[in-house]
């Protein structure tokens, strides 16, 4: 079966590494995979270049509308292609997959994927809040709507979106790469100067208004009160010296000697194992956090807002406060200090547990193959 992804980019992101996972692990005896990119190529991009998957890039310029040459652009490369399926991924990568599965040869099954929630459109972009509701209207035309949480297929079909081929497949974590280990625990530290027996703190993810810095940040300053020599590493794009506005908080909250920016890096299954408790501090928008699945399966404790699926995730495994609540959140993280190393370790072999459980890779990926066969 001959599949083609249509994303709106490949930047790195979440979403677009699930979708690199995915590809990664999916039997390419049986399926023959190619990946268009609205935009351009991306590091995500460069990853599924060297699984030797051909990637197509349509330049849409981000923040603006597809012109008449971009939808001519995909439906010929649609029509070059000659998929027996057409998988969109993201917002505006289902609406374009829609369209061109429209004005393909022939009638072939097109599938979404829907990696996002939605508890108010005025939190979106005007262009994205519009794409929802216009993929809203299209929805009932969809082959599936594949959802990565509960609460983000509750949400969007109570938008409109058609309720009668919704699925909810979560997205996955590779619990054969994030594992538990002492020495990335020990590597990390002495990256950063610090001794071996530090706490560590870390938020792993872009810079974006929805990931909410500020409420870690400032969580972080509350739990320096109280406990003053606790580290907090920040990873993801933009999020390093150069960002002013991230900057300048940390400045602003006088916490700058006990924070680390790293900006966009490669080896984040050493950093999430290297961490005593992972966040995630977002406000609105997250629908299954890929991060959170990670820090579980490497055996770490986490606090998440309750965003999304992200309290089923972790369950009783870690901490759900309330989004844009630095004070819960600082609490949550005093009472997983309170535990001890012991109670810690123990809580993070229950969250490794679950992790295998609930989204493990290989048996996420035999769920999109058995929908993709069953088309």
């Amino acid at each position: 079966m001959k599949i083609v992804y249509v994303t709106t980019n490949l930047s790195t992101g979440g979403a677009q590494m699930m979708l690199y996972r995915l590809l990664s692990r999916i039997d390419r005896k049986r399926f023959s995979l190619d990946v268009i990119s609205l935009m351009d190529c991306g590091n995500v991009g460069n990853l599924l270049a060297s699984l030797n998957i051909p990637i197509y890039t349509m330049n849409m310029k981000a923040g603006m509308l597809a012109t008449p040459t971009v939808i001519w652009r995909l439906i010929h490369t649609l029509n070059t292609l000659k998929p027996d399926l057409i998988q969109g991924w993201m917002y505006h990568g289902n609406l374009a997959a829609q369209v061109g599965g429209i004005f393909y040869s022939r009638k072939i099954p097109v599938f979404w994927n829907i990696q996002h929630s939605v508890y108010s459109l005025t939190y979106e972009k005007r262009m994205t809040a519009n794409v929802i509701k216009l993929c809203a209207l299209l929805s009932k035309f969809a082959s599936k709507i594949i959802y990565v949480s509960r609460i983000g297929k509750l949400q969007h079909e109570g938008l409109g979106y058609c309720v009668d081929n919704g699925c909810v497949i979560p997205n996955a974590a590779d619990t054969s790469l994030f594992i538990p280990s002492f020495t990335a625990r020990l590597a990390i530290r002495k990256e950063l100067g610090l001794t071996d027996n530090a706490f560590l703190i870390g938020l792993i993810c872009r810079y974006h208004l929805m990931k909410d810095h500020a409420n870690f940040l400032q969580a972080a300053a509350i739990l320096l009160k109280i406990y003053p020599d606790v580290h907090f590493i920040l990873v993801g794009t933009d999020v390093d010296q150069n960002n002013q506005e991230l900057y300048q908080l940390i400045q602003k909250l006088e916490i700058s000697n006990r924070t680390h920016l790293l900006g966009e890096r490669k080896d984040i299954p050493q950093l999430t194992a290297a961490l005593d408790i992972a966040a995630s501090a977002s406000a609105y928008g997250e629908a299954f956090p890929l991060v959170v699945a990670e820090a579980m399966s490497a055996g770490v404790p986490c606090t998440v807002t309750d965003v999304g699926d992200s309290g089923w995730i972790i369950d009783k495994t870690g901490k759900v406060v309330p989004p844009r609540n630095p004070e819960a959140l600082a609490y949550a993280w005093k009472e997983l200090i309170a535990l001890g190393a012991e109670g810690r370790e123990m809580l993070g072999n229950a969250a490794r547990e679950r992790a295998i459980e609930h989204c493990a890779l290989d048996s996420i990926v035999t769920q999109y193959e058995a929908l993709y066969e069953n088309a």
